[in-house]
């Protein structure tokens, strides 16, 4: 289900792999309604259920659970960016109610634990020697990532809800409001922030934004990709990737949501309702868009393809020379979020199911 987000002068009104056109509007105000009263009131999710995997598809693969442990209250009913993040043997955790943990990877054995009282929206993102995760209070806080122990917090402009990148001795933060901060890794003070024009409405959610060498590139609310100095946060290019549109503010969302992701010098990114597209990472020149096939969730590469989840749910296989939709598995409806890893995307969806397409 979208959740889109209001804005005015004075206010601003799940678990996952680490992983609108003509009477589509009817859609998206519907989506509107639900998922401001989720914000405010929890999970009450009555979108299209994940469509029901039968008897025509048959196990090619077989999945054995290694270990599986209860992590605390995941968000509370409301819509997170909590993913699980892994590096050298630990998986890091969190909950939207303030709990922290690191977890063995392959036995799942508790290494360590913090109950704090942060509400955590977002990460954990993993530096060198710290987890960091951002709140729905507006916070970034740090934890060391051998012991747990907190090293520092500090206050941003508005909730968090992208995952926080941490390169190069610095952590990166974008902010519901528009805004990109670059924090000190081992302080947390701030080094350079740059905001964004974010339009009067806009779906609830920000991507994460990528770091490549000496460069910070984020999708933007209004439907442009930028590219930002990592030192100094100074503006290297900016990309058009789509125009907004229409007679009605829903009509004209084009939030770039879905995180973009880069494969031999060109950067994929996908807009709500403007299809997706690629850019040189050099100077941000648009290759080619693929208009028909629009997203918020998720976008996945290998060395020849593009995997997109579209908006409603079906995952697509993507030229990276052309942006040519090659099939599109219509059979696993409202899934998202697609992982392709050696020759398999796995697709998940919000009953908790995952589903895997043998796809070399």
């Amino acid at each position: 289900m979208t959740r889109i987000r209001r804005h005015s002068i004075t206010a601003t009104v799940i678990f996952s792999l680490g992983l609108l056109s003509g009477c589509a509007g009817l859609d998206a105000g519907r989506d509107m309604i639900s998922g401001l009263s989720d914000y405010i009131f929890g999970e009450d999710d009555t979108s299209d259920p994940p469509a029901v995997l039968d008897e025509k598809f048959v196990a090619e693969l077989h999945a054995e659970q290694i270990w599986q442990q209860s992590i605390g209250d995941g968000a509370g009913g409301q819509f997170m960016k909590l993913v699980p993040a892994t590096a050298s043997g630990t998986t890091y955790v969190a909950d939207h109610a303030g709990l922290v943990q690191a977890r063995n990877s392959v036995t799942g054995d508790l290494l360590w634990e913090v109950k704090s009282a942060f509400p955590f929206s977002a990460g954990p993102g993993l530096g060198v020697h710290v987890v960091v995760l951002g709140t729905s209070h507006a916070e970034v806080v740090a934890f060391d990532k051998v012991s747990g122990e907190q090293k520092w917090s500090t206050e941003v402009s508005s909730e968090v809800l992208a995952v926080p990148v941490v390169a190069h001795g610095m952590v990166f933060i974008r902010t519901t409001d528009g805004k990109i901060k670059a924090l000190n890794e081992t302080t947390g003070a701030q080094v350079w922030s740059v905001e964004q024009s974010v339009p009067a409405l806009s779906i609830r959610g920000t991507g994460n934004p990528l770091a490549l060498d000496d460069m910070l590139v984020a999708g933007n609310a209004n439907g442009k990709l930028t590219a930002l100095q990592l030192h100094d946060g100074k503006t290297l290019w900016e990309s058009t990737i789509v125009m907004p549109t229409g007679r009605s503010e829903i009509e004209r969302l084009v939030d770039l949501d879905a995180d973009p992701v880069e494969r031999r010098g060109a950067i994929f990114i996908a807009s709500y309702q403007g299809g997706t597209a690629s850019v040189a990472e050099t100077d941000g020149d648009v290759i080619w868009r693929n208009e028909e096939l629009s997203s918020y969730t998720g976008l996945s590469t290998d060395l020849r393809y593009l995997y997109v989840s579209d908006t409603h749910g079906e995952v697509s296989q993507v030229d990276q020379r052309n942006g040519a939709a090659l099939w599109k598995q219509k059979d696993l409806h409202n899934r998202k979020s697609p992982v392709v890893v050696d020759g398999t995307v796995f697709i998940y969806a919000k009953d908790g199911t995952l589903a895997a397409l043998r796809v070399h």
